[in-house]
């Protein structure tokens, strides 16, 4: 049996959380995930986990149908291309994630805070968060062990190409 409690509105299939959620399962796109993340706010959309890689004819019937209706209520607010127009959102922040590190890595500010933290220039793991305008960027440069937390902090200016040092 599944339940799904999500005190949505039945017409609108948005949760509590003012997010429509859609339900996933088996092995995640780690990568297609962090992009994801900062797409999905400005769409708000949630991706939940139900499950693992091991799952029932049950559950994927059961969330075929919940995604169904999440679906329809996006079509309903953005639009039967909303999802043309979400890939095209992907698309554009993974090349902007691009450009970013384009940028960085030419950059010897950068590099000398790199070596400073011990972090190699193909290891780079970094969040990054648009800032007021669309070329702006603040970076958090992350650890080698991510659970350690940020390395340092920079601001990537995309159309000067120039990056200043936080912290």
């Amino acid at each position: 049996m599944i339940v799904f409690s999500c005190h949505q509105k039945e017409e609108t299939m948005i949760h509590k959380d003012g997010y429509y959620w859609f339900l996933t399962y088996g092995f995640p796109d780690f990568q297609r995930e962090e992009f994801e993340k900062t797409v999905n706010k400005k769409w708000k959309i949630k991706t939940v986990r139900v499950a693992g890689c091991v799952v029932t004819q049950e559950l994927v019937d059961s969330v075929r149908s919940e995604n169904e209706k999440t679906d329809l209520a996006l079509q309903k607010r953005y639009g039967k291309n909303w999802k043309d127009l979400y890939d095209k959102d992907i698309q554009d922040y993974t090349m902007k994630q691009v450009d970013i590190m384009d940028v960085l890595i030419t950059n010897k500010v950068f590099r000398k805070e790199l070596a400073k933290h011990k972090i190699e220039i193909d290891n780079v793991d970094k969040d990054a968060e648009q800032l007021g305008r669309p070329d702006f960027y603040k970076v958090n440069i992350n650890k080698i062990y991510p659970e350690e937390g940020i390395a340092f902090t920079v601001n990537v200016d995309l159309k000067n190409r120039t990056v200043n040092l936080i912290k």
